[in-house]
């Protein structure tokens, strides 16, 4: 991949359901402050990970990076969570994202289940991942534009609407009475932590760079860019179009049924521009869908690769595709589609907050990992000016991010409904290293990472 495709392919990765959809939750939860706070919060914690993981994987870029360095820098059953963990919050963002897309078909096709969509788009991104890594990030880097664009059009024409430069079809320009109507923080500091696990899954897919760094051209130099360049950049769009969206729609009329995006289109009332929206944000779900399916199949690769996935998921076709690790990770993100059927609302923010525990415990552990290199890289005898990146404020920049995950995870429990999906999350994560331990552990089998095994996998993405 060239510098441009892991820019737009991380940017491109946090723009999706988590925005589109998360954002109309955020809001009815948090009100309005509350939700742009929470968001800022994820912006600072996404940071504190990116930081981390740069430094990191520019010195050892590896094809599913932080789940090779958790397991040659905390420990080989940590690797095996890490990697199984972030597996599955991939394979059910997945699955989430082909609801997110059928529930959007529904505006112009009320009385088509959204099953048959789904089916329809999980042909169209299984056929694009079966292609070379090159077409894949080719086709990424487009979609990613498309919505990146469009994001932009939305903050423009949003703001304004806020001010009053473009009129609204029943209301006038509401300036900032969405915000002082109910006070800075209806719901309180605790609608903020409420709302964070499904903030964090916003963000997730920021650290999709960690996981393509092996095949990155020149990653010492595009990765640290691409770091640079994608915060800033993330947390704007983010904060932008937090703003406008709680400006325009009233905190307590917000939720998941439709995109708040489309609502404000349709308060706007330019011709058409409703459904144009509705459109680009089917796009943009459909190209998260394609970077989680790109994600889920490199993570297996990593895993079999060392020996704690079975073997069949390291074979490659003839374009250097992992072929059944994409087809055992599309197999299970079908059962997201159970949505569409039992408790559609309550269920999604529960795999919502199970797909967020996974993308937290990542970070934590990306953190985790970054202190155990920079101690066994000084131990070593390395030094720290010879890191081509590195983590400034050490170590208090990974503390503080692994202070803020679990913060987190205590503050999920106060919400009844996610608190289950933390009983999930958690089981899966114990499950994980009783598994490790009786399979591997006992039989007293080795699992360490070598320079020379980290270049092979590389290699084979060449």
């Amino acid at each position: 991949m060239k510098s441009r495709h892991l820019f737009m392919m991380s940017l491109g990765g946090v723009i999706g359901t988590g925005l589109f959809l998360g954002s109309g939750y955020a809001i009815g939860e948090a009100g309005p402050m509350g939700a742009i706070l929470a968001y800022l919060v994820g912006g600072l914690l996404m940071y504190l990970a990116m930081v981390c993981l740069g430094e990191v994987s520019v010195y050892m870029p590896v094809s599913g990076s932080f789940q090779v360095h958790a397991t040659k820098y905390i420990g080989p059953a940590t690797g095996f969570v890490v990697g199984w963990i972030y597996w599955l919050s991939w394979a059910l963002y997945v699955g989430l994202e082909f609801v997110a897309a059928g529930v959007l078909m529904k505006r112009w096709f009320p009385d088509v289940p959204i099953w048959i969509w789904c089916a329809l788009f999980i042909i169209l991104l299984f056929s694009i991942n079966s292609l070379s890594t090159k077409s894949f990030a080719e086709t990424e880097y487009w979609f990613a534009g498309i919505k990146v664009l469009a994001v932009i059009l939305f903050i423009v024409i949003g703001l304004g609407a806020v001010f009053g430069f473009i009129s609204m079809e029943t209301e006038p320009a509401p300036f900032f009475t969405n915000f002082t109507g109910d006070g800075l923080l209806p719901a309180g500091m605790i609608g903020v932590f409420i709302c964070m696990m499904t903030v964090i899954y916003a963000f997730q897919g920021s650290e999709i760079m960690g996981v393509a760094a092996g095949e990155t051209e020149d990653p010492e130099k595009n990765i640290p860019k691409a770091i640079r360049n994608i915060v800033f950049r993330i947390v704007v769009f983010y904060i932008l179009a937090m703003f406008v969206l709680s400006a325009l729609v009233p905190w307590k009329s917000a939720g998941l049924l439709e995109s708040p995006f489309v609502t404000v289109f349709d308060m706007v009332g330019i011709p058409y521009a409703a459904d144009i929206m509705n459109f680009v944000i089917l796009t943009a779900i459909l190209s998260v869908g394609n970077t989680g399916l790109f994600a889920c199949t490199r993570i297996l690769y990593s895993l079999s690769q060392n020996g704690m996935a079975p073997a069949a998921f390291s074979k490659l076709n003839k374009r250097s595709v992992p072929f059944h690790a994409l087809l055992v990770t599309l197999g299970f993100a079908l059962l997201s589609l159970l949505t569409s059927f039992i408790a559609a609302e309550t269920l999604f923010i529960v795999l919502i907050s199970i797909s967020g525990i996974g993308g937290t415990l990542t970070w934590m552990a990306i953190a985790m990992a970054q202190i155990g290199f920079r101690r066994q890289y000084i131990k070593n005898g390395g030094k720290i000016e010879d890191l081509k990146f590195r983590v400034r404020l050490y170590p208090f920049i990974p503390i503080l991010c692994i202070l803020l995950c679990l913060s987190i995870f205590v503050f999920t429990a106060f919400d009844p409904t996610q608190r289950t999906s933390l009983y999930w999350g958690f089981g899966f994560v114990v499950a994980c290293y009783l598994y490790y331990y009786f399979m591997f552990t006992r039989k007293k089998a080795s699992f360490s990472i070598e320079p020379e095994t980290t270049e092979a996998v590389a290699e084979n993405f060449e």
